[in-house]
């Protein structure tokens, strides 16, 4: 059995605790749904033991590790804070971490049904966070360029996918428009890089936290800011943008394209789950397709 192909249980979770942490192994674990690189299980109430499975290295996990305590203090909603590192060992030769649990229902699962405090959310959330980032910041690797240089993805995406011909159109002029756009010229800042409904949590009708910080790198807001159409509900963008403050024409053109591109890749994802493909999400395909909506719709 290859490293990819250990089978995490709860009992090697909690064989794992006894083994590194004792004094947390009595409380209750539960798997939770859903997760790739990574896998996920409830430790008791408040916390959670974050499993590196597919990812190839620590790297994401380690990058978390690192940043993740820097930023929480700063940052109006919960997102998930190590509190134990859990090392390679003969029982299970990856990472894992101990980390704060963000309750909510993940957005794919739930709805926002109050979409104008969500929007006042997200906003004052990723104003937050687009803090100028030190020097030593994670650099990204397969995101964070300017749209004009993810052309490759966005087509592959794109033909994947297939939509009839007038959408297609449709979505190709805002990619080629967000391509057209000036690049960022300010300094590098904070930036989540990978916000899409599964790394949301909702409750009461709107945004109550954010997870999975694995893809954090320093660069272009217009990343993050894609989420006013992936995220938020119809005719909320423009509250969103609104309440940012900070973005300009160019910065909203890129994010346009970038969400079309996000957009397209949920519903990849649900195609791939309708085939029965590893790592597929069948009801990503609907989130995906809705979200393509708004971003036709424009701010």
């Amino acid at each position: 059995m290859t490293d990819t192909e250990i089978e995490i249980t709860a009992d090697l979770v909690r064989d794992l605790l006894r083994e590194q942490h004792p004094d947390l192994a009595g409380l209750a674990v539960r798997e939770v749904a859903g997760g790739w690189g990574n896998q996920m299980w409830r430790l008791g109430d408040e916390l959670a033991v974050r499993m590196q499975r597919m990812d190839p290295t620590p790297e994401l996990q380690l990058k978390e590790r690192r940043w993740l305590p820097v930023l929480a203090p700063r940052l109006p909603l919960p997102v998930p804070t190590p509190v134990r590192f859990g090392e390679p060992s003969a029982r299970f030769p990856k990472h894992w971490t101990v980390m704060t649990w963000v309750p909510g229902e993940p957005l794919d699962l739930g709805a926002i049904s109050r979409g104008a405090h969500a929007a006042d959310t997200l906003a004052g959330f990723l104003r937050a966070l687009h803090g100028q980032a030190p020097a030593d910041a994670p650099v990204a690797r397969d995101r964070g360029a300017h749209p004009r240089d993810c052309t490759d993805g966005f087509e592959n995406f794109l033909r994947a996918v297939a939509p009839e011909d007038d959408l297609a159109a449709d979505v190709r002029a805002v990619w080629d428009d967000a391509v057209a756009a000036p690049a960022w010229e300010g300094p590098a800042v904070w930036v989540h890089g990978d916000l899409h409904p599964a790394n949301v949590v909702v409750s009461d009708g709107t945004l109550s936290g954010i997870v999975d910080f694995g893809d954090m790198f320093a660069g272009d807001p217009a990343w993050d800011l894609a989420a006013a159409w992936v995220l938020l509900p119809a005719g909320a963008a423009a509250r969103f943008f609104d309440t940012y403050a900070r973005a300009d024409d160019a910065a909203i053109r890129r994010a346009r394209g970038l969400a079309a591109m996000k957009c397209l890749f949920l519903m990849l994802m649900g195609q791939n789950g309708d085939r029965g493909l590893p790592g597929g999400k069948p009801h990503w395909g609907p989130v995906g397709r809705a979200a393509l909506d708004r971003v036709l719709q424009g701010v």
